[in-house]
């Protein structure tokens, strides 16, 4: 249901990215809020930007709309959804979108479209998602109770890490793809100069894509066991102790249903921290376990008494 109601949200969003980019080349007037000191023939506020620019609002509102206040707030978190930086740029871009959307809004409630069945199932459908999704996270944070974890956890936990360290530790890349004629097609672009980066943000399938395939270190001992590779599959940490720094494995590794392209970004002796060092991240990984453990317990008990029909 959820995501019956979510598609005229991304028609909208499409509608008014698409409106901005026009807006973009068609108004040449808007090019003169990116310059500070514009010529005295482009100084009249001529579009809705350059009006709200020109004019005194108070503090956390970013533009009026026919009298209706925007708040800065929304920009901030639009801004922040984009994952792109903050560049005066975008915030324009953004404000634009916001501006628009209000003026959508607005032509469209005096038009009587909040009065549509359309509307008003799509309303009250969020307005119950928002409900559930609330009181679903209050009664699991009153009802789930992980275990606390001690600092001899901690201590027996980073034991065990540096037990499984090897002398040398790798700066691995990978690009995971589903099938070989896409697996050939990359090593045919690495061979004429496409960089590993950009290869993995297009094809790569693995978690890893948005970074160009970058994995963090990894250390483990040699020879290399199954089970000791610190979550590496078998065959990339082998690969990894074969090949020199920059270089890249000559063919795909087969791994299951995945062809995998490793490329040795460094290589250097294995940086052991103190426990004081990694006592804060250990503690976070063993409350994340702690919380999986106790939700999968909690959960198994709800499936018990339940009368599921399927």
């Amino acid at each position: 249901m959820l995501t019956t109601h979510s598609k005229p949200a991304a028609v909208l969003s499409a509608v008014v990215a698409a409106l901005m980019l026009a807006s973009a080349s068609a108004h040449a007037g808007d090019i003169a809020l990116a310059n500070p000191n514009p010529p005295p023939s482009t100084m009249a506020p001529t579009s809705v930007s350059a009006a709200a620019a020109a004019s005194k609002l108070p503090s956390g509102v970013l533009a009026r709309v026919n009298g209706v206040a925007l708040a800065q707030a929304d920009l901030d978190a639009l801004l922040t959804a984009q994952h792109q930086g903050d560049t005066p740029q975008l915030r324009q871009m953004l404000k634009q979108q916001l501006i628009v959307r209000e003026l959508f809004r607005q032509a469209a409630e005096q038009a009587h479209y909040d009065q549509k069945p359309e509307v008003q199932a799509a309303t009250k459908a969020a307005m119950e998602a928002v409900k559930v999704n609330s009181e679903v996270q209050l009664f699991l944070k009153d009802n789930v109770h992980p275990e606390t974890i001690s600092d001899a956890q901690l201590k027996t936990r980073y034991d065990e890490i540096l037990a499984g360290l090897g002398p040398q530790e790798f700066k691995p890349r990978l690009i995971s793809v589903g099938d070989d004629a896409t697996a050939t097609t990359i090593m045919a672009r690495l061979k004429s100069g496409t960089s590993f980066e950009e290869l993995a943000r297009q094809y790569s399938v693995a978690p890893s894509k948005a970074a160009g395939g970058e994995v963090a270190w990894v250390s483990f001992k040699e020879p290399v066991q199954e089970g000791k590779t610190q979550g590496l599959p078998l065959a990339v940490a082998e690969a990894l102790t074969k090949l020199p720094v920059g270089a890249v494995t000559p063919t795909p590794l087969v791994i299951g249903n995945l062809h995998v392209i490793v490329k040795l970004d460094a290589k250097r002796a294995t940086q052991r921290p103190s426990f004081e060092q990694a006592k804060d991240a250990l503690r976070q990984q063993l409350q994340l376990l702690a919380v999986e453990k106790a939700s999968a317990g909690f959960v198994g008990g709800l499936l018990k008494s339940a009368k599921i029909e399927q």
